[in-house]
């Protein structure tokens, strides 16, 4: 059952529903209510911050707490939740604060079907906000479960009466869905999901999302056209790999943008094999595509004017007696040679392949998205992702997108001294450095390599962030992320704006 979103304006004190959503602060003399949850307090003659304090509430962020109306307001139980400090000066409290607070919020509702949002919404921005943190704080992936389904909310509330407020829930709705389906595809076990199956969903996506055009390109294709990276990497699978090219246009656009998503749909390492405790997760290395998939999804639902179009580079790397094997070369699409000294360098090889194919639609801007590289996640660890580019000013682009989309990034550069690692005595490239030094920036580097001089190119590693292997915080799951799908959401929509 979908959830349904309702913007209301009437107190939250008097609403049908199962539990109210109210925020906090901490204050110098304990908790303090915020805007949305001020009637309530006063339905508690003022004693709603007596019982936070009482429960142990500090105010600290995402801290969620539970107490029972007892009749004070219509709906039985308070679910409150910290937002931090308040504000200095009097400001609003901030989007992503709200939105990581609204997903703590309904996580604990615990079966409670019909929920009201009563937390700051005192603009389009902050309802939007506190919108798409409770429909990415309820997702949960049950495709497996044979009993204890953890059934999403029937339907949620939001409480505001600022301008624009409507058209604002209709987006958190666009997003949500459309990450939730980045999360589905990273948790789907890999049985379920070898390249063919993935590109039958993203031909499902094109088939019901107004203004989607999808082309697939099968393994004979792929061998005729001459994707090497995609069919090296795929030799190994009995589970051929794909190509999928989706587009979306506006006929008011005046720039586009190229995508292009990461689809190893399992990574074994190939013969250079993963230990098994590295391998349990690899399920996950296909969050590129799945983000460029979920974008696209939000893109034409969206409508920004700008034409988009998207690869999907779908690849199963496995060992076999079909497997490449370390010191193969491989002729790239466009004719560049790679020696392979690394089979579990295999993302590289199916990327590059794509974006020199991204070129021939002559965008003004390609991004790829990948989860690349093991050093980043030690670089910047599990909730931050890296983004490194062509040059200073697109980079700086993509952080302020991923910022204003709520979602954590950090430019890193491209040394040039690094490049001189991917030298290949018998190639015109090596996949891996002989160093192990700078992994993420030398992956860059590789990148780098198959874009066009001139051409604005962005890069992002969301080898950590893609997939949480720890407990769930504010709307972020255990499992699939859905991150960089909203980062690229708004490049695309920052596009049509400029």
């Amino acid at each position: 059952m979908s959830t349904s979103l309702s913007v209301i304006t009437e107190s939250p004190c008097s609403l049908d529903a199962d539990a109210v959503v109210v925020g906090y602060h901490s204050g110098a003399d304990g908790p303090e209510p915020a805007p949305g949850a001020r009637d309530v307090d006063a339905a508690f003659s003022g004693g709603l911050a007596q019982a936070l304090s009482l429960l142990g509430a500090a105010g600290t962020a995402e801290e969620v707490h539970t107490v029972a109306s007892l009749g004070a307001i219509k709906a039985p139980v308070v679910i409150a939740v910290g937002l931090g400090p308040a504000p200095s000066g009097g400001g609003a409290t901030t989007a992503d604060t709200l939105s990581r607070a609204a997903g703590a919020a309904l996580r604990a509702r615990g079966d409670r079907a019909r929920v009201a949002l009563a937390l700051p919404a005192d603009s389009a921005e902050q309802a939007e906000a506190v919108a798409l943190g409770a429909l990415l704080g309820d997702y949960s992936f049950d495709r497996y479960r044979t009993g204890g389904e953890t059934a999403a909310a029937e339907r949620l509330l939001l409480v505001s009466s600022a301008g624009g407020t409507e058209r604002a829930a209709k987006r958190a709705e666009t997003l949500a869905v459309s990450v939730n389906l980045a999360r589905d595809l990273v948790n789907t076990p890999p049985v379920d999901l070898v390249p063919g199956d993935f590109a039958g969903i993203a031909e499902e996506v094109a088939r019901e999302a107004e203004g989607l055009e999808i082309e697939t390109l099968d393994e004979q294709a792929l061998a005729d056209g001459g994707y090497g990276g995609i069919i090296g990497v795929g030799q190994g699978s009995a589970n051929p790999p794909r190509l999928v090219r989706l587009s979306y246009s506006h006929p008011e656009a005046t720039t586009s943008i190229a995508f292009v998503g990461k689809g190893i749909t399992f990574d074994s390492g190939g013969l250079s094999l993963k230990p098994a405790s590295a391998m349990d997760w690899m399920k996950s290395d296909m969050g590129g595509a799945a983000a460029v998939l979920a974008a696209m999804r939000a893109i034409a639902g969206l409508r920004p004017a700008v034409n988009v179009v998207a690869y999907l580079a779908l690849a199963e790397n496995m060992p076999s007696g079909t497997a490449q094997r370390p010191s193969d070369v491989l002729t790239m699409y466009g004719g560049t040679t790679v020696e392979v000294l690394n089979t579990d360098a295999e993302g590289r090889l199916v990327m590059a392949d794509a974006i020199v194919r991204a070129h021939e639609d002559d965008p003004d801007l390609i991004v790829d998205v990948a989860t690349l590289t093991g050093a980043q996640l030690v670089a910047l660890g599990t909730r931050v992702f890296g983004v490194m580019a062509g040059d200073d000013e697109t980079r700086e682009e993509v952080v302020t997108a991923a910022t204003a989309a709520g979602e954590a990034s950090w430019p890193m550069p491209l040394p040039e001294d690094l490049r001189k690692g991917l030298d290949s005595s018998v190639a015109d490239i090596a996949n891996v450095a002989g160093e192990r030094w700078g992994g993420m920036l030398t992956a860059g580097l590789f990148l780098k390599e198959f874009v066009a001089d001139g051409m604005r190119w962005a890069h992002l590693d969301i080898a950590g962030p893609s997939f949480n292997r720890g407990q769930e915080f504010g709307y972020t799951p255990k499992g699939g992320t859905g991150a960089a799908t909203r980062t690229l959401v708004r490049i695309a929509e920052a596009q049509a704006e400029n």
